[in-house]
């Protein structure tokens, strides 16, 4: 009996630039998994619609990136403990009537820093900078690291101490201090990773961070991918170690790979053809 060929899609706005389909079906063809796998474009009114005809349609599953990340943790009917804290979902799974919502983001930039990186997070010194949904979606992955200290800085630093009060008795209960600095205030301290989580290297605004905050021995990250951004080479000026967030969106989709297929697929080849890509 032939097996059913099972569909699963992206769903953003903007969404013609995602990798997603190419990952999963790289994905797919490393398992031997037959599947259909789509970007869609939805409408910014009309993200519920647009969920409710791809079930409609028999999709098992789908992967939702900017700006319907929210949403879609609204629409889900039940939550992962990752999305409930992130209070954000970036993984649909369609299972009879219910509508479970995952967050994968976290777990995919861990991975990265850790398994291709060589970046071990316990104890250290972390600084992510960004207060939207990019940086609220990896904290809680980040604190079950037990790093020593995890630094949240923003251009706006009210949105910085909202997320800490929100996240605080998390740091606690892994016994990571969890502050706020003020962007300018940064570089007088020492950090072991720098992450940024922020906007501004879609558009190549400037972080106004002083480059002192970078040295030889550190690592700053990008979650952006596809181009060297301001950031990355200020970085690089210093000495620093860098890497863009290709790594990550390959392990966050491996993460919903295996929540739909419980498989889980090997990531070094996909991240390395798609850097030669």
């Amino acid at each position: 009996m032939t097996e059913l060929k099972k569909n699963f899609a992206v769903i953003g706005n903007p969404i013609h630039h995602s990798l997603s389909p190419q990952i999963h079906r790289a994905f797919a063809k490393e398992t031997g998994l037959h599947i259909e796998y789509e970007a869609i474009l939805s409408p910014l009114d009309e993200f519920k619609n647009t969920i409710h005809q791809l079930i409609a349609q028999k999709l098992s599953g789908a992967n939702v990136t900017l700006p319907f990340k929210k949403e879609a943790f609204q629409l889900a009917t039940s939550h992962s403990s990752h999305a409930r804290i992130a209070e954000a979902v970036n993984t649909l799974e369609f299972k009879d009537d219910q509508i479970i919502g995952h967050n994968t983001d976290g777990i995919g930039l861990v991975r990265d820093l850790e398994q291709n990186l060589d970046t071990h997070l316990k104890n250290k010194k972390i600084l992510l900078i960004g207060a939207g949904g990019a940086a609220e979606g990896v904290i809680y992955s980040m604190l079950e690291k037990k790093p020593s200290e995890l630094t949240l800085t923003n251009r706006t630093i009210e949105k910085s101490n909202v997320i800490q009060n929100k996240m605080d008795v998390h740091a606690k209960s892994f016994d990571v201090n969890l502050k706020v600095t003020e962007i300018a205030k940064c570089s007088h301290q020492y950090f072991d990773v720098i992450i940024n989580a922020t906007s501004a290297s879609l558009s190549n605004a400037e972080l106004h961070m002083d480059p002192k905050v970078f040295h030889e021995g550190c690592l700053a990250y990008d979650m952006m991918y596809g181009k060297e951004t301001s950031y990355i080479r200020e970085a690089k000026s210093q000495g620093s170690k860098t890497s863009d967030g290709l790594g990550m969106l390959v392990e966050q989709a491996a993460e919903a790979f295996f929540i739909w297929h419980h498989i889980k697929p090997q990531t070094k080849s996909v991240i390395e053809s798609l850097k030669a890509f």
